[in-house]
């Protein structure tokens, strides 16, 4: 890492270095931030195991309720819905409303990010 310091005209001291040791900077600041943040419980982590139940999963919201103890005949309930509506929607073969996805996320303690497949559902 090569870093040169400066005088402005106006007496501000500057560092000049390579972006990408820049971007090398803003990388472990934001890890050292995402480590911190693990620690406290802020954000959630899996185990290996776990992860590997996630991938195969047909969508997120199925791995969540599964692994949060729901089965879809109380999730539905509590949701308002139906439980063939949530099978379907755990998996892919309906998409469903964002309320519907809000309530979810809400109960599951999750964002409603985290509840969408990467790819939309088949319709």
């Amino acid at each position: 890492m090569t870093i040169q310091t400066t005088i402005s005209p106006d007496g501000e001291r500057l560092v000049t270095m390579s972006a990408e040791d820049y971007q090398d900077l803003i990388d472990a600041r934001d890890a050292e931030a995402a480590m911190r943040a693990i620690a406290s419980g802020t954000i959630l982590t899996l185990s290996g195991a776990n992860v590997d139940v996630y991938l195969a999963a047909a969508t997120p919201l199925a791995f969540w309720r599964k692994h949060r103890g729901f089965t879809q005949a109380d999730m539905a309930r509590e949701i308002g819905v139906s439980q063939p509506y949530l099978a379907q929607l755990e998996n892919g073969q309906r998409e469903g409303s964002v309320s519907v996805y809000q309530r979810l996320a809400r109960r599951l303690g999750l964002s409603v990010d985290e509840l969408l497949p990467d790819e939309p559902a088949v319709s």
